[in-house]
């Protein structure tokens, strides 16, 4: 049974999901930070409603949180986070996704999988699948594998730590060598007029080379991503077939990727 703070906001706020998060956001902007209760007010909105919304613009890099509110971000792109401290962000998220993925390869392809936590969750839905042929650049995901029946192959390179992923002249000349079914590709970034981005510049030479070695590229990205730009552009959006996210995208990106062909699939949110 709705409370009386959410009856009260189904009365009084006409405003769009996303007119009032960039409210939001531009209220922060303009006074470097903001509270929980003072945006309650002002709005009208109940208090659960503003934290989901603070939440949500973390997750796109523009706030940082705090106990109570949030402030301005310190970087108008997203930060490049360890492998760590990404895992646990919108996990339901990623092993939904992940089941998605997974039932697009058949037993006996050529996979390969990029580094990162969606793409983690990726490998370990693969693993009900028969005659793999994985390639990665990723160290955390060739030893989730390792005890499969699959052929694992880890491409060379520099080790980036940030990432657990080898980049570099060496990662991107041994791909030049490889030819896979389909790729799954983890971006930090999903703008759906630039493309893809990611905030180290190695790390998106790496995926270019990855994306033309590849006959299939699926993007797996929450749609926490989706109208955010990082530092590093890796291709434009047409380069991308598929995408996987979830269900709490922004209609207007879902439209925007359906209108320039490319296949959408969406999980729960």
């Amino acid at each position: 049974m709705p409370t009386k703070a959410q009856e009260k906001e189904k009365q009084v706020s006409p405003m769009l999901i996303e007119e009032r998060r960039q409210h939001v956001l531009a209220t922060i902007q303009r006074e470097g930070r903001a509270l929980v209760s003072e945006l309650s007010d002002s709005l009208q909105i109940s208090r659960i409603t503003i934290r989901k919304d603070l939440d949500h613009l973390e997750a796109r890099g523009l706030i940082q949180r705090t106990h109570g509110g949030a402030l301005i971000s310190q970087s108008g792109t997203s930060q490049d986070r360890s492998i760590q401290e990404k895992q646990q962000v919108h996990l339901a998220e990623k092993q939904r996704i992940a089941v998605a993925a997974a039932k697009l390869v058949q037993d006996g392809q050529c996979v390969l999988l990029d580094s990162g936590t969606t793409t983690t969750a990726v490998a370990r839905a693969l693993r009900d699948l028969k005659g793999l042929t994985v390639i990665t650049n990723a160290l955390n995901i060739a030893s989730e594998l390792s005890g499969t029946d699959f052929d694992v192959i880890l491409i060379g390179g520099t080790l980036r730590k940030n990432s657990a992923s080898l980049v570099g002249p060496l990662a991107e000349d041994t791909l030049r060598e490889m030819h896979a079914d389909i790729l799954f590709l983890g971006v930090d970034g999903f703008d759906s007029t630039v493309g893809i981005t990611t905030p180290n510049l190695l790390e998106a030479r790496v995926n270019r080379a990855m994306m033309q070695a590849s006959r299939k590229i699926v993007a797996v990205c929450d749609s926490s991503k989706f109208s955010h730009r990082s530092l590093a552009h890796i291709a434009p959006p047409t380069a991308i077939h598929t995408v996987i996210t979830d269900t709490n995208i922004e209609t207007a990106d879902a439209e925007a990727l359906r209108a320039l062909g490319i296949e959408l699939i969406l999980v729960e949110g």
